[in-house]
């Protein structure tokens, strides 16, 4: 990306203390579909590049951010399943958060049950591969 595009994209508060940042195959459709599914907003993306690929979105997703990049292997960021690790988001409403998620298309792992150390807990997978979890403290 050139200097003078970057220097047009939008400066976007970064919130939250811990920030993931996603590869995903197919960011700009990995962020219409948070939107779907978690309510997601774009803050920021650049272009897409001649093969269709996007360098960087921002999102904000439940109070943080979250930002996405499709993988490029020129780069030294070839195509990996994400593995080992899951995002968590902490909900008022579980049940909501669960539904809207899975009406868009994540698949679910663990339904919302109300666990051992008192809250209640679900988790599912979104169609890129990720691994998502919600928690709702108990009541």
């Amino acid at each position: 990306m050139s200097e003078a595009l970057a220097s047009q994209m939008p400066k976007v508060e970064v919130k939250g203390g811990v920030n993931p940042y996603l590869n995903v195959d197919g960011a700009v459709k990995a962020a219409a579909f948070y939107g779907k599914a978690f309510g997601a907003t774009v803050q920021a993306q650049y272009p897409p590049d001649e093969k269709g690929r996007t360098m960087h979105i921002h999102l904000y997703i439940n109070g943080s951010s979250v930002m996405l990049s499709d993988f490029y292997e020129e780069q030294g960021y070839p195509y990996e399943k994400p593995q080992a690790f899951t995002l968590n988001l902490q909900v008022d409403d579980i049940q909501a958060w669960w539904k809207r998620a899975i009406d868009a298309g994540c698949t679910g792992r663990l339904p919302p049950e109300k666990m051992f150390w008192g809250d209640y807990y679900a988790q599912l997978e979104d169609p890129f591969g990720v691994s998502w979890s919600m928690n709702q403290l108990g009541g």
